[in-house]
């Protein structure tokens, strides 16, 4: 499955972005037909090769004409009507921005960010990846910088508050220089193509793109990279996630393994333990494939009362399966069959059919059940 981990350990912003998708192989031409699908005026992508810090590096220009439109998010959602990831990235802005300022999103002035340049950037970022169609996105924790910033509303601290909203919850640093080093854009971006945090995963690097910012600072080269690969190794493989929960309504559980299998876990389970200081509580266990990992994690969250997971790759050793059928009076079941080394090895019933059955035929769960389990047993 095809892999991408961002180095974001000298900021990001949007044409930091592009240029690192461009330099990644995405065509600048899908990029341009993105924005040019949705820009109410003129915009054009210009590549250049340039260097920061003494690296090779691509960057990308976004020329717009002058304008001083400050747009409302309810004007930009209209602009961006069926382009999912751009509208996730710039609802992220505008809820950013409503909760700083105190007023509700969709009143939101976006200023700077509202300008042609930085929807051309939302756009054409969310175009790239969409092109790219990777199965994970990994981001390293984000440099933010460090000092004050002049902004419209005068002097601001470093990291500025939309960014310090937009990435909560996300591991950040001040990183290398004194300066504003992720913008408000750059955050959105990364926090909604982001499927993971961290350092490089398990993975076959194919390509590597280096994005420029506009500025070239000493000491650090203000670049984005983009690595393009495929999984490889224990990261791409299964997952477990695990937490101890002591305060959650009991009746509540069903729903949420529910919920899990529908984000993507493979398998989720409860075992009841004893905490400290003699509490009743339940371990939840849930086995998820690495791709739909930032899924599942975030159903847990959402679904119980824990406040962290803990992870661990494991092995997984599963036969091969196929799907047959019985029949008992007019009702048919369904017959799960597994294999090992092409030898049918088990055959099960499946039991809401069993149940459904029961029910048609008025007969006893456990007796449908039985003679089910008999019927497929001339699979073996």
């Amino acid at each position: 499955m095809t892999a991408v981990w961002i180095d974001a350990s000298s900021g990001a912003s949007g044409d930091m972005l592009l240029g690192a998708l461009v330099g990644a192989g995405v065509p600048v031409e899908v990029l341009q037909h993105a924005i040019d699908a949705v820009s109410p005026e003129p915009v054009t992508l210009r590549v250049e090769e340039v260097r920061r810090g003494g690296l090779a590096a691509t960057r990308v220009h976004v020329d717009v004409p002058d304008s001083h439109h400050h747009r409302t998010w309810r004007d930009v959602r209209t602009m961006l009507d069926g382009h999912d990831l751009a509208l996730a990235a710039f609802e992220r802005l505008a809820v950013a921005e409503g909760a700083v300022h105190g007023t509700s999103p969709d009143e939101v002035h976006f200023h700077e960010v509202g300008a042609l340049d930085a929807i051309a950037d939302v756009v054409g970022v969310s175009a790239g990846f969409t092109h790219l169609g990777a199965s994970s996105v990994t981001v390293s924790p984000v440099a933010v910088g460090s000092g004050t910033i002049q902004a419209a509303h005068g002097t601001l601290p470093v990291p500025p508050p939309a960014v310090a909203e937009l990435l909560r919850g996300v591991p950040t640093f001040a990183g290398p220089a004194p300066m504003e080093l992720c913008t408000p854009t750059g955050a959105a971006l990364l926090t909604t193509v982001a499927t993971a945090w961290g350092p490089q995963p398990a993975m076959t690097v194919d390509t590597i793109g280096v994005g420029a910012g506009g500025r070239d600072p000493d000491g650090h080269a203000n670049v984005v990279r983009l690595f393009l690969g495929v999984e490889t190794g224990a990261g791409a493989g299964p997952l477990l996630l695990e937490c101890n929960v002591d305060d959650l309504d009991p009746r509540v559980w069903p729903a949420v393994i529910a919920a899990l299998l529908d984000a993507g876990a493979s398998d989720a389970w409860l075992t009841p333990i004893l905490m400290k200081k003699g509490r009743p509580a339940h371990t939840l266990s849930v086995l998820v494939d690495a791709a739909r990992a930032a899924d599942v994690r975030a159903t847990v969250f959402r679904q119980t009362s824990t406040i962290g997971l803990r992870e661990q790759p494991v092995a997984k050793h599963a036969l091969e399966r196929e799907f047959t059928e019985v029949e008992i009076d007019g009702q048919t079941i369904s017959v799960k069959l597994a294999r090992h080394d092409g030898v049918v090895v088990n055959a099960q019933p499946e039991y809401d059919d069993v149940a459904r059955a029961a029910t048609e035929l008025g007969r006893p769960v456990a007796d449908v059940l039985a003679e089910a389990a008999a019927l497929s047993r001339r699979f073996l």
